[in-house]
């Protein structure tokens, strides 16, 4: 059964669960007509379609990288920790390593501008629905997505078997993108819940940095990340300083235009050009 997984290419998961989270959004897409309360969950052509376009994109980086990839994971490999049987005991104790790694992936991404740069697309758009978990940078790789997962490869697990785990927590990572599912009581305390996740994606201060978990949320919970979502004060969606275009383009590359500019400006030193690139993003208008 494992060999079976491992001989499948992990990056083609989700690709293969397409027709499932086409057949979830158009059963939210239907619920939603008859909801007048939930007017950023609605779908509309423009998000919808902006959605798909980002998707793809991000599809063309992952096809482009892969390989490169692929190659740097198998030439740590050889320096590996252990060597660590696949069973499936040990696939979820990946799944496990993982999700932490997962973790301080997302922190990264929030808090040092270089990768935010790739970030910002996915919290951009003003609705959340499940369309929205498309909604991602091609320029993950270029921010350093991949470099989060190399302790696990160094630890001994094979390096085809460590994609699939990452795949297995963005397919989950779908179905969290909503805001029909309620608290789900007491997996709220465990997994990272469609209502942890609408906090993660609010703009409101509280909600601003928090709730990074992939799968679970007890990483938030022990290293003091989570918020709960308040029903006295729901999420607003999106960015606080807001991009007004659906152009895929200019939705993947605003902020890098941004950053790059700020890190050129005349009269900085080496040491300030690199501040801009790895500090936080600058203040409230550019985090999310």
């Amino acid at each position: 059964m494992l060999e079976d997984l491992l001989g499948f290419s992990p990056q083609w998961l989700l690709l293969a669960l397409g027709p499932l989270f086409g057949l979830t959004m158009l059963a939210e897409f239907i619920a939603l007509r008859r909801r007048s309360d939930l007017p950023s969950a609605c779908y509309t052509w423009t998000d919808t379609i902006s959605n798909a376009a980002l998707a793809a994109l991000y599809q063309v980086g992952e096809a482009a990288t892969i390989t490169a990839v692929a190659v740097i994971y198998g030439a740590l490999f050889n320096y590996r920790l252990f060597e660590i049987p696949l069973t499936p005991w040990t696939l979820l104790l990946l799944l496990l390593l993982q999700d932490f790694c997962y973790y301080f992936f997302h922190l990264a991404h929030h808090r040092i501008r270089w990768c935010w740069c790739s970030h910002v697309v996915h919290h951009s758009s003003e609705r959340l629905n499940y369309s929205t978990a498309f909604r991602q940078s091609l320029t993950y790789p270029l921010s350093g997505m991949w470099v989060f997962w190399i302790p696990l490869v160094i630890v001994g697990f094979p390096p085809e078997a460590v994609l699939l785990s990452v795949s297995i927590s963005l397919a989950y990572q779908f179905f969290i993108h909503s805001q029909l599912v309620p608290k789900l009581g007491p997996l709220e305390w465990v997994l990272n819940t469609p209502s942890h996740h609408r906090a993660h994606h609010g703009r409101n201060a509280r909600y601003i940095d928090r709730n990074y978990g992939g799968i679970l949320i007890i990483w938030d919970r022990l290293f003091g990340t989570f918020v709960e979502e308040s029903e006295a004060e729901p999420p607003a969606f999106g960015i606080p300083d807001p991009i007004h275009s659906h152009n895929p383009l200019t939705l993947t590359f605003h902020e890098w235009k941004r950053m790059f500019r700020d890190a050129g400006r005349p009269g900085l030193s080496l040491r300030q050009r690199l501040a801009v690139l790895l500090s936080p993003p600058a203040g409230p208008k550019s985090r999310s």
